[in-house]
This record gives structure tokens, C-alpha cells and sequence, in this order.
């Protein structure tokens, strides 16, 4: 079994520390192999195995013989934006010109709304299509089918109990549902529409799908689904259509982010063209971000793209004094093992990033919302074994409305009903016991005594298994044995730390630290210490040298 095991992994290529680290992920050496070689045409499911998917191709179908007027209802993030244009381009070759709803964050909310349908059908829409949403909207769909517009959903969502009346409901968590990958984002499900399309009806052309990759690419990475199995090979393929993309609003985007898209990362898909796409929605309207990825005009691509840069500045210091507040306020539960926080300053627009933040920082479930009159309004992210809609679905006789998936998750209840709500998420977390595995000791992906293998061979080693994001992490390296050369504290805030280390043949390696300059203050030049964190080229002033992202430090 070792000896097939290895020639699998001899046979394809694959340097051993790649095969150690994935193998101790889990993998067989045949998976480690489709893993490391993504491939496009092998490793795609057959559409078709969703279920509706027939009937939703018919339908659109339709659609298209009748010259039927077709609205696209998605979500205000950038899964649901990325989505709405895959299924608007998706449409046109079979000659439907197809229209984008998404509704105001903050006189809507999210999912679908009657008004919207009622708006709708005013303006003589025949067919709606969701996006990113709809998998909850049953009374909706129920007026919908009373009153004459079909409505097809497609979603990613966790699935309710009772399922709303549609044409079509296309979900990969479906009970009995066959899709073999059920991880899609909700951009990946509309991508899986516009596939069955071409496979039915022969439109758009074999092979031009691919120009919509870098769109799924984009939803796929940003909106923190499982970057395995499909996923991975959707967002593969995706940064490489992105990095030559003929979207010249992603081009303008780009450019106002100071990153170079032809070595586009999944890391600046996160955290650079993500958060100003996501910033329209947070602030103002995602109808813009939507006009973004669609234009054809360069003067409409930098304006937008001006709009959200700025819109992103504001974003971020809106950000900053949540984040301060809401830290603060943390310090005041410190024994809760799920945080809820909530303040009638904090818009429910960006509390999201926020209880990110925070549940990095304090390792917790965090929740945190917006105090509007007597209701709450909000957005939860989780921790490592802590599934957090599930977690809401246990106190939904406290909730007005929830939603989400595993490790995110946004929610309304009345405000005279957060105390519960807190006593009720800390029972559940502790009756579970499920989220203790995101307080398990330090496991490192590779150890090393010194740093004698930190070297290019293993960056372009490590570069084989990106793109990272959730369920494929940056390889936690270990590092023993180094001497402190140099402590600085950095950043504007001086909340970082910054070292020179260097091993015991004074090999050297520089090191940062975001916010662990409190938690480490009292280290010391020439302290020999022990390093866990990840690996990345840094570029200055033209060269190139390895730098550790520091997660932990302790002393030997």
C-alpha cells in the first residue's frame, strides 16, 4: 500500500512535502493528486445531477422563445454580485437580455422581499431568477405563484424545514439532493445553471464559459467556502482568467488597489478587490459593484471604481471604531464562550468584518448587530467547529429571521430578547462541545530545527497548494532553535511586531507579528525562542526574501 502510494505520488510530480502535508490533512495519495493538478474537464460534476435543474432549464428555456422578461434577484455581498452577473452574461447567448435586482441592504434587508416581486412585476417582469438567496423566501414564493411570476431559486444556504413553491429550487443541501459537491458558493451554483444550459442547449458555446470563471473565482474565494474539491477547481482555473481578464472594471479595480492583476492572488482577491466590491453594498447600493463587472465603457470602469475606493476608505474607519468598541466590550464577557455584542452605532453593514476580527482575535464565536429601535439586526461568524447557523437554528424561537451556513451567518431578533439569546448560544455551544477544537494546542504542518530547508525549493513547494483559503490553510511552520537579533513594535498603532531572527549557523529570517505586541512585550534580544507561523515572499525595493507570518511564540 506505501509502495502504491508513493509511486502515485512519484509518478505525478508532487515534492514530499506537499504529499506530508496533504496527506496528513487526510488525503490518499490519489486524492493528493487531483488536489495538487486541479483539472478542469475531470473534476467538474455534471450539472444536471442538481435537483430541478431540468426544470429550471426548461423554463429559461422558455424564457428565451417567448422574448419573456427575466429579472435576476441576488444578494447585496460579492458572492451574490459575482453571481448576478454570471447568470445576466450566462443568459445573453440564448438571447435573453436580462435585468440585476438586489435589494437596499438597509431598507430591504437580505433575501427576497414581496415589495421587490410586487416592483417587479410592475415593470413587466415574467420570470425572476435568485441568486445567492431565496432557499428561506416561502411566503414569498407563495405570492409569487398566486399572482402569475415564476420564480426560480438558486441558493447555497442552509435549507429550512419547509421549502418555498418555486418553478425551480436549486440547492446542492437539498435532502436527497445527488450533486456529489455540496460546498458551491452561491456564484457556483448560478456558474452550475449556466453549464446545464450549455449542455441542454448547446449555448453559450463549449469552452466561453470559461470567461466566467474569474467572476466565480472572485465569490468563490471571497465568500469563505471550502476551497476543495469543486471549489478549488473553480477558483484555480478562475485567478488565471483573472489574471488576463477582459472585464475592464476589474482592471479599474485593480489598479485603485495597487495590485497588479497578472499576479493576481487569491490573498488580493480577499483582501483587495473583495472589500471594494463588497463596499457598495456595505454602505451604499451593490447595484454599482454589479455595473462595475459588466461595463464596457473605461470612463464608467474608473469612476466606479473611484466610488468604491472611497467607499472603501470610509468602510474602514467605520471598521476601526467598531472594532475598538466592540473589543472593548468583549473584555466585559470574558467568560461567555459565544460573544454578543450589539450598539445603535455599529451599521449592520459592516459588523460582519468586525465579528470576523474578533473571533480571530478572542477565538470565540462572535456575534455582533445593530440596535434599530427594538429590533437587533446583525452578522455572526465562527470558530473551527462551531457551526453557526445551526447554532442560530437552535434558538430560532428567538429569532425573527436568520440565515447563512457553517461559518457565517446574519440574523434579526427583538432587542428584548438578547439576553436569552446569549444564554441560549453559550448552552448550546457548551452542550455541543463541539468548538473546543479551536482551542487544540499548535499543529504544526511542517516542523523544522533550524532553517535550513526555508529556502525557494520549498516556497515553490508550498506555491502547489494554493490557492488557500478555508479548508485548505496556509501550512503552519514550526521553526526551533532561533536567536532574537532585533524587537521592534511597528504599525501606526505600534500594535505589531517586528524580528530579525536568525538560526545557529546565523541564518536569518524577518518575521511580523499583526497585533501580538502587547501579547509578547517582554521579549528580549538574544532570547532563543520557538516560531509557529506561515510563509510568504516578501518584495522590497526589487529583491525578494522569505518573511513568517507569526501566529504564536514561545520560548525555549
Amino acid at each position: 500500500m506505501v509502495h502504491t502510494a508513493n509511486s502515485v505520488i512519484q509518478s505525478a510530480n508532487i515534492p514530499h512535502v506537499v504529499a506530508n502535508i496533504l496527506s496528513a490533512r487526510g488525503m490518499t495519495a490519489a486524492e493528493v493528486a487531483v488536489f495538487v493538478y486541479p483539472d478542469y474537464l475531470r473534476d467538474l460534476h455534471n450539472p444536471m445531477l442538481l435537483t430541478d435543474m431540468e426544470l429550471a432549464v426548461v423554463r429559461i428555456e422558455r424564457a428565451a422563445r417567448l422574448n419573456e422578461q427575466v429579472v435576476i434577484y441576488g444578494d447585496y455581498d460579492i458572492d451574490g454580485i459575482t453571481a448576478s452577473a454570471v447568470m445576466i452574461e450566462g443568459l445573453a447567448p440564448l438571447g435573453i437580455t436580462a435585468t440585476s435586482y438586489i435589494p437596499d441592504r438597509f431598507e430591504e434587508g437580505y433575501g427576497i422581499n414581496r415589495g421587490a416581486l410586487e416592483l417587479l412585476q410592475s415593470r413587466g417582469a415574467q420570470l425572476v431568477i435568485s441568486v445567492d438567496c431565496g432557499i428561506t423566501s416561502v411566503d414569498e414564493a407563495r405570492w409569487a405563484k398566486a399572482h402569475g411570476l415564476d420564480l426560480i431559486i438558486t441558493d447555497h444556504h442552509a435549507v429550512p424545514a419547509v421549502l418555498p413553491e418555486a418553478i425551480a429550487v436549486i440547492n446542492p443541501h437539498r435532502a436527497g439532493d445527488a450533486y456529489p459537491f455540496k460546498d458551491l458558493a452561491g456564484v457556483g451554483v448560478a456558474f452550475k445553471v449556466v453549464q446545464a444550459l450549455q449542455q441542454r442547449l448547446g449555448t453559450p458555446a463549449e469552452g466561453q464559459e470559461k470567461w466566467l470563471l474569474d467572476l466565480v473565482a472572485m465569490g468563490t474565494i471571497c465568500d469563505v467556502v471550502p476551497l476543495v474539491g469543486e471549489n478549488r477547481v473553480l477558483a484555480t482555473y478562475g485567478l488565471k482568467v483573472l489574471r488576463r481578464t477582459r472585464r475592464i472594471g476589474v482592471r479599474a479595480l485593480s489598479e485603485v488597489g495597487q495590485v497588479d492583476i497578472s499576479k493576481l492572488s487569491a490573498y488580493d482577491v480577499g483582501f483587495v478587490l473583495g472589500p471594494r466590491m463588497n463596499a457598495a453594498g456595505r454602505l451604499e447600493h451593490a447595484a454599482r459593484s454589479v455595473e462595475l463587472v459588466l461595463t464596457h465603457s473605461t470612463d464608467t470602469a474608473q469612476a466606479i471604481a473611484g466610488e468604491l475606493e472611497e467607499l472603501n476608505r470610509q468602510r474602514r474607519a467605520d471598521q476601526a471604531m467598531i472594532l475598538a468598541k466592540a473589543d472593548e466590550m468583549a473584555s466585559s464577557y470574558e467568560d461567555d464562550s459565544v460573544l454578543l455584542l450589539a450598539h445603535s452605532d455599529w451599521s449592520h453593514g459592516v459588523v460582519g468584518i468586525v465579528a470576523s476580527k474578533l473571533a480571530e482575535k478572542w477565538q470565540k464565536p462572535v456575534l455582533l448587530a445593530q440596535v434599530l429601535g427594538d429590533r437587533v439586526k446583525g452578522s455572526a461568524r465562527s470558530v473551527p467547529g462551531f457551526n453557526m447557523v445551526e447554532a442560530l437554528r437552535s434558538q430560532a424561537h428567538l429569532l425573527e429571521k436568520f440565515g447563512g451556513h457553517f461559518f457565517a451567518a446574519g440574523y434579526t431578533l427583538p432587542v428584548s430578547k438578547m439576553g436569552e439569546l446569549r444564554l441560549g448560544l453559550n448552552d448550546y455551544y457548551r452542550a455541543t462541545m463541539l468548538a473546543q477544537t479551536a482551542m487544540a494546542a499548535i499543529n504544526p504542518d511542517i516542523s523544522l530545527a533550524n532553517m535550513e530547508q526555508v529556502d525557494a525549493a520549498l516556497m515553490d513547494s508550498l506555491e502547489m497548494l494554493e490557492p488557500y483559503g478555508n479548508a485548505n490553510p496556509r501550512p503552519l511552520v514550526l521553526l526551533s532553535g532561533l536567536r532574537v537579533l532585533t524587537v521592534r513594535r511597528v504599525g501606526a498603532d505600534k500594535k505589531h511586531l517586528s524580528l530579525k531572527l536568525i538560526d545557529a549557523m546565523r541564518r536569518p529570517l524577518s518575521a511580523i507579528g499583526f497585533n501580538l505586541a502587547e501579547r509578547y512585550a517582554g521579549l528580549a534580544e538574544g532570547t532563543i525562542i520557538r516560531v509557529a507561523g506561515t510563509l510568504g515572499n516578501n518584495e522590497y525595493q526589487g529583491k525578494t526574501s522569505i518573511q513568517m507570518i507569526l501566529s504564536d511564540i514561545s520560548y525555549e
